[in-house]
């Protein structure tokens, strides 16, 4: 999941820092300037990591948290699609990939 985020944070960086890295889009329902995503990649990848980082921490609520913002960058790389096709649909595995391992993972009981 940090790795996800951390992916995310070089995309908005790269959306922000370079608009011609992307390809353009023509009549696209969610065409926003590619600085917009950009700031979009770029916050929902801090926050993917900072909850990565809480279920390390063994944090419960970093769970909840994970499975939110992890169905969040899903459908961000759905709408993602028109600009990377490839890496939209190889983050959008991965991150079924991440929801699907928050929501069985089995909580652990504190050993005396």
């Amino acid at each position: 999941m940090i790795v996800t985020g951390i992916f995310g944070i070089i995309e908005g960086i790269v959306a922000i820092a370079n608009d011609e890295v992307y390809q353009r889009v023509g009549n696209y329902t969610f065409k926003f300037d590619l600085t917009a995503w950009g700031w979009i990649h770029l916050i929902v990848g801090i926050l993917v990591v900072c909850a990565g980082a809480a279920i390390l921490k063994g944090w419960e609520a970093g769970r909840y948290a994970g499975i939110a913002l992890t169905s969040l960058y899903v459908i961000l790389h759905f709408m993602w699609l028109p600009y990377q096709p490839l890496w939209s649909i190889i983050a959008i595995a991965i991150g079924v990939f991440v929801i699907w391992a928050l929501c069985t993972d089995v909580p652990r009981t504190a050993k005396p």
